[in-house]
């Protein structure tokens, strides 16, 4: 007996009492009388769970000695049974490596004595052993290649027009269906319990399918129960790609207000590829590609999008690749040897290059952030104080801003100068780092932070004769970091990374105040008017390169630690 079959044995009688465990070697389950050596050669196992009006089970087949898997109709409805019956015919007759071979004695019947005598109709297909696409989303949560996912997308699509051709779709293509042979990575499509014989009923008629919901994933003609052909199949497979080659949630990608499916700023993806993907999640069935053959002649017109060369990939990235590659060795050692200890290795060192990558990319962001702040501190000092620019600021300044805030008394505004460029400087050196997932938009994360640092300006300007210096530093700190963070286009939860960011930053540094580690006569000064003395300057930049530094380090926490709890805890 091969080592991987199970002590105990698993009854398939869906009105059992007591299904397991039943003792290996008995014929005959002990809660109900139904068989357990099946069509005198199959010994279910496990229950693996359900998927349509079927349960799967993992079997032992005494005659290829080997582990396989067993499909067993538990609806009793004819129609069911009908379409059973059909997708045993078409997957027998199929023969193709992307699906589960299905030899043509599989499927057969099982008798129930009790609690009412009838037939139980089984079905059993090969058993394929190897990772799903969803467990390599979980390896890459930045997203995968687009080279993999063209192969992915390529072979998959091939799957679909042998099935298609059959008269049959899928109706369930998600990663988790899409699994990996172990050896030589052949895609094959999995779990055919949604399986659908194509009807005579065109699209878009009253005839209702029985309906089959993977949220994110169905088309909107399949959620409503309409008759769905081989387009249901495209826009499912569309939506998959689109996740691996994102690593985003789908639901992220989806704005709140619209509707709108927006993806594109996720992903380094060729413009060909990201206009066929577009196509195949269209609303509109009659809009997707029409025939898997289609499919297949845009993706070969489809240029791959070049790499990056090393020199002008960035730190964070270039270890995360470095992390994968060696992961993916790790993976390849523990599927040869055995689960044992090197199980226990590879995931120690998934937990540690975890930890040092995040690391690295949040001290890669604090320093960029803090030489972008300094720049933009040397700018914003240098023109305020020595040269005429900040004195024409001022005067332009100090006509127009008393009209609309007429209680704020300000005698220096060239300092309003210096934070907004200092804000400016930040944002370019928080955008340029590229980490945490971040869209890159430089653009607007310099207008929120120019937005940001001069409100919390303004703010102190007009609190300062009435509140703490150390309490009112950490106030307008929140207030500047928040629309800065908002502005970096990060991947989800952007108000937690901007309260997180914004509290922590500010607490900090006001904590630094009230335990006098900032002189307060230096803030005091620094916010009201900045002589141009070089000591002035030299404290001018030191102060804003920490701003940005603790900036930096809060979305570090936040990134990597708060929001993958909330995650884990459901909060999506």
């Amino acid at each position: 007996m091969h080592q991987s079959v199970a002590e105990a044995v698993h009854c398939i009688n869906p009105d059992c009492p007591r299904p397991y465990p039943q003792p290996w070697g008995n014929k005959f389950c002990n809660g109900c009388g139904a068989a357990l050596w099946l069509n005198d050669r199959y010994v279910p196992l496990q229950r693996l769970g359900s998927g349509g009006f079927a349960t799967i089970y993992t079997i032992w087949d005494s005659h290829k000695k080997s582990e396989r898997v067993l499909k067993v109709l538990v609806e009793t409805s004819p129609k069911a049974l009908q379409l059973f019956e059909q997708e045993a015919a078409v997957l027998a007759r199929l023969k193709h490596p992307g699906i589960p071979k299905v030899e043509v004695d599989s499927y057969f019947l099982v008798t129930l004595p009790s609690p009412k005598e009838r037939l139980l109709p089984c079905l059993v297909m090969e058993k394929i052993h190897g990772q799903t696409l969803q467990d390599v989303l979980d390896k890459h949560p930045q997203g995968c290649s687009e080279e993999s996912v063209r192969d992915w997308l390529y072979q998959t699509v091939e799957i679909l027009r042998e099935l298609h051709n059959s008269g049959i779709i899928h109706r369930d293509l998600k990663p988790s269906n899409l699994m990996l042979r172990e050896r030589t990575g052949q895609l094959v499509a999995i779990d055919f319990g949604g399986a659908k014989q194509i009807g005579l009923m065109p699209l878009g008629s009253q005839a209702v399918s029985t309906r089959l919901i993977s949220p994110g994933y169905s088309p909107p003609e399949q959620i409503t129960g309409e008759a769905v052909g081989p387009a249901a199949d495209f826009y499912a497979l569309g939506r998959t790609m689109i996740q691996l080659l994102t690593g985003q949630e789908l639901g992220n990608l989806q704005d709140p207000v619209t509707g709108e499916f927006r993806w594109r700023h996720c992903a380094a993806v060729s413009p060909a590829l990201a206009d066929l993907l577009d196509d195949m999640v269209r609303i509109d069935p009659q809009q997707r590609p029409a025939t898997a053959n289609e499919i297949q002649r845009r993706l070969a017109m489809t240029p791959v999008l070049k790499p990056k060369s090393p020199s002008a990939t960035p730190l964070p990235e270039a270890i995360a690749i470095a992390v994968d590659t060696t992961l993916e060795v790790i993976d390849g050692a523990i599927a040869s040897v055995g689960q044992g200890v090197l199980g226990i290795v590879g995931f120690v060192f998934r937990v540690i290059t975890g930890t040092v990558l995040a690391c690295v990319d949040t001290t890669w962001e604090m320093v960029l952030g803090g030489v972008g702040a300094t720049v933009g501190a040397a700018v914003g000092f240098t023109l305020i104080n020595w040269t005429p620019i900040g004195d024409r600021f001022a005067d332009w300044l100090s006509l127009q801003l008393p009209l609309i805030l007429p209680n704020i008394q300000v005698t220096a505004w060239q300092e309003l100068l210096l934070f907004a460029i200092a804000g400016l400087g930040t944002a370019a050196g928080l955008t340029l780092a590229g980490g945490f997932g971040q869209q890159r938009r430089p653009i607007v994360a310099g207008l929120m932070g120019i937005l940001g640092y001069g409100i919390g300006w303004l703010i102190w300007q007009a609190a300062v004769p009435f509140a703490p210096v150390e309490r009112l530093l950490g106030i307008i700190t929140a207030v500047a970091v928040a629309p800065l963070v908002l502005g970096l286009g990060l991947p989800s939860h952007y108000l937690v990374h901007a309260i997180v960011a914004a509290a922590g930053t500010g607490t900090v540094l006001g904590g630094l105040v009230w335990l006098r580690f900032l002189p307060a006569d230096f803030l005091v000064n620094l916010f009201s008017h900045a002589d141009a003395s070089l000591a002035n300057f030299i404290n001018s930049l030191a102060f804003f390169c920490l701003w940005a530094a603790l900036l930096g380090f809060w979305l570090g926490v936040s990134y990597y630690l708060l929001v993958p709890v909330l995650r884990w805890l459901g909060w999506r």
